[in-house]
């Protein structure tokens, strides 16, 4: 079973999204046989790939960085979503950090490098804004010698 993971930018400019999901949908589709597709299910990013992956009939991997990671949603309809998606998933991995911190994220991150076999990155190309951050773990990955897919928009910055 191939596995892909995940790690991106929760906030996705409105310039950038249709790209993004669109080469989302195209990575999949191009993918032969099981798929097992690895995400923490953070706003953004981490959730539309999870939703597309099990569009295309991957299964889900939800990696969850603490126990309180829910208290990180500052939006109602992010917070339904990753219930809807945590409920899809077929296996469950909780990072041992009672609370959210750039550390529990950082763990994550690399928990998902390190058991995938192709890591995207939706990502702007600049560094990570935080310990954990999208830049961060593209960097880990590339250290450790995981193949890297970057999925952005040229000309797109974040704000």
């Amino acid at each position: 079973m191939k596995r892909i993971g995940v790690t991106g930018h929760r906030n996705i400019p409105l310039e950038a999204a249709v790209h993004v999901r669109d080469s989302l949908h195209t990575l999949f589709r191009g993918q032969t046989g099981a798929l097992r597709a690895l995400s923490s299910l953070a706003a953004g990013a981490d959730q539309l790939f999870a939703g597309i992956a099990l569009e295309h009939g991957a299964e889900l991997t939800a990696v969850i960085p603490s126990g309180d990671y829910e208290l990180g949603f500052d939006d109602a309809d992010e917070l339904a979503r990753y219930h809807w998606l945590r409920g899809r998933a077929t296996q469950e991995i909780r990072m041992d950090f009672p609370h959210s911190t750039d550390d529990a994220y950082y763990a994550a991150g690399t928990y998902i490098a390190d058991n995938c076999d192709q890591l995207v990155a939706v990502w702007d190309g600049r560094p990570a804004r935080g310990l954990g951050g999208t830049g961060d773990i593209v960097n880990y990955a590339l250290k450790v010698g995981k193949p890297v897919t970057v999925i952005w928009r040229d000309g797109v910055e974040r704000d």
